[in-house]
């Protein structure tokens, strides 16, 4: 998206990112809780924390002014977020990891559970391949456990034939050793979630700044109800579809306008819906999440899905919540006395026992 003037206020994608991002902190409003209700169906928590979120999205967008959709931050963003957050808690566990370099030399691991983990042994995907370019490269987020490294490799070699795309775009996977991240992600923490861009790859090679700083598209509709069909095409459904086809992927999150899309356009065989769930942000990116390694002691993963293809009451809902939390935001109830002061982030006494040891290791 374009960067609207300073005293626009927030465009309506820009809400949604806003929340997202908040979404995205990993505290009691975080993506880890929101995600984990998903994992479990849990529809009484889900209510309680839509509420809260739809409650804070009035904060947020309230008297702010409006920047590039944080879907995607700039570099200079991402460098000012992080060095923000290294200097308000130098001791939590996203300092410690977001600052690792480079991956343990250890054996291939994926240690904890989604949004409260680490990785050790990471490999890393190629920033560039025959059919996949690696995006926002500075934050250095393009490690992974082996099995997901090798699954991003065998989906972008057949995107082209998927999609009649050049390739694709990969956005964040993990840091080189997992963990809590500096900013942006919950999860991500174990070296086994991706996000893939929904823009499809240029012809040509784009340079660092391009990589850095281009802006990806905005899938949904003005008005949240449905895909945006300037945007969206059949190639995209496709490609999700062959995304959760490999039968090692356990969850594919998008945008609940963009799963009316898909179910619409399924036809009669909707069964490989039911590994795709709605959750909000999503609309320029699809989640990819796989399953636990067979037999890898330590990681914890979700229940197998088993709501069904998720295409009628339950879509409804995320669509209608959504679009409140956007467009029509309960007011916060009256607050006396100074702001609670911040939650600090999760402390390495937060993490799995053995993510001291991927932390040290060289």
């Amino acid at each position: 998206m374009n960067r609207p003037p300073a005293a626009c206020p927030p465009t309506l994608p820009a809400r949604l990112a806003l929340v997202h991002r908040e979404l995205a902190r990993g505290d009691d409003l975080g993506e880890r809780r929101l995600t984990e209700a998903i994992g479990d169906g849990d529809s009484a928590q889900m209510s309680q924390i839509i509420r809260r979120i739809a409650a804070f999205a009035f904060v947020l967008m309230a008297g702010t002014s409006a920047s590039v959709a944080l879907a995607q931050s700039t570099a200079d963003e991402e460098a000012k977020r992080r060095a923000a957050n290294i200097a308000a808690f130098p001791d939590a566990a996203r300092s410690l990891f977001g600052q690792k370099t480079a991956p343990a030399d250890m054996r291939a691991r994926a240690i904890g559970s989604y949004a409260r983990g680490c990785l050790a042994g990471a490999a890393a995907l190629p920033v560039d391949g025959p059919s996949w370019q690696v995006m926002r490269q500075a934050r250095n987020r393009n490690w992974g456990h082996p099995i997901l490294i090798d699954y991003l490799e065998k989906l972008a070699r057949a995107a082209p034939k998927i999609t009649g795309w050049p390739g694709i775009l990969v956005g964040d996977i993990s840091q080189p050793r997992g963990g809590p991240m500096l900013t942006g992600h919950a999860s991500h923490q174990i070296g086994l979630d991706a996000d893939l861009w929904l823009t499809p790859m240029p012809r040509r090679k784009l340079d660092r700044d391009e990589r850095e700083n281009m802006p990806a598209v905005n899938m949904a509709r003005a008005d949240w109800r449905d895909v945006d069909p300037k945007n969206w095409t059949p190639a995209h459904g496709r490609l999700i579809k062959a995304a959760a086809a490999d039968p090692r992927v356990e969850r594919i999150f998008v945008n609940p306008a963009l799963k009316v899309a898909l179910c619409r356009e399924a036809g009669a065989d909707k069964s490989w819906l039911e590994k795709v769930r709605p959750i909000w942000g999503h609309n320029y990116h699809f989640h990819v999440r796989m399953s636990c390694p067979p037999g890898m002691e330590g990681c914890s993963g979700q229940e197998p899905p088993n709501f069904g293809d998720g295409c009628g009451a339950e879509l409804a809902g995320w669509i209608e919540r959504q679009r409140k939390a956007i467009f029509a935001p309960p007011r916060p109830p009256p607050r006396s006395g100074p702001p609670p002061k911040p939650r600090p982030p999760m402390s390495l006494d937060a993490l799995p026992a053995e993510c001291r040891q991927v932390l040290v290791s060289r």
